[in-house]
């Protein structure tokens, strides 16, 4: 998919902003409309490659990738790592 061409097909592409910029316990619903997006690897991969600070991206709220981030500071391309492990996850899946 060309680099933002995702975002046509992100679960929160209609959803109010606001709710997505959350802070505490309702982080926890703008996390819920992640869980069966179909993006949601782009998602990700764009926050952390593009170290975005505010809102919910991919499923994790901005501690969760701050958190990431410091545990693995060599990762240069977020987008590739992602992508690697979500086809391995695959493979083992249909094995």
């Amino acid at each position: 998919m060309a680099s933002t061409q995702w975002i046509e097909s992100a679960a929160c592409r209609n959803s109010d902003p606001d709710k997505l910029f959350a802070q505490s316990a309702q982080q926890n619903r703008a996390k819920a409309v992640c869980g069966g997006c179909a993006v949601r690897t782009e998602c990700l991969a764009e926050a952390l490659d593009n170290r975005i600070e505010f809102g919910v991206w991919g499923g994790m709220t901005e501690r969760e990738r701050r958190a990431l981030l410091r545990r693995h500071p060599d990762v240069t391309s977020w987008r590739t790592v992602l992508e690697q492990a979500h086809e391995a996850f695959m493979q083992s899946r249909a094995s």
